[in-house]
């Protein structure tokens, strides 16, 4: 693993690819890979990363990483039209 590891760098270096493209690219790499082996649950993502799922999610938005559309999530409707029920005084 390591000997990979060190031709990457020398490929980067040989590039003329700067320390700060090379975090970028190597870390949005990874972010998408753990989402894809997740199905895409940030959570899981996360912990196969090794870092908070906040941390997780302002990556993604500084890498311009998409989650697949899906079904749109809400919270229920709670009873629609009708007022809150108030909870009985206790005297």
């Amino acid at each position: 693993m390591k000997d990979r590891f060190d031709g990457v760098v020398q490929q980067l270096l040989d590039a003329g690819i700067f320390l700060d493209q090379a975090i970028e690219v190597l870390e949005k790499g990874m972010i998408q890979g753990a989402l894809e082996r997740s199905k895409h649950n940030q959570c899981a993502a996360s912990r196969l990363l090794g870092i908070h799922r906040n941390t997780l999610q302002r990556k993604m938005v500084e890498y311009e990483v998409a989650m697949p559309r899906g079904r749109a999530r809400r919270k229920p409707a709670a009873r629609a039209g009708q007022p809150p029920k108030r909870k009985a005084a206790i005297a």
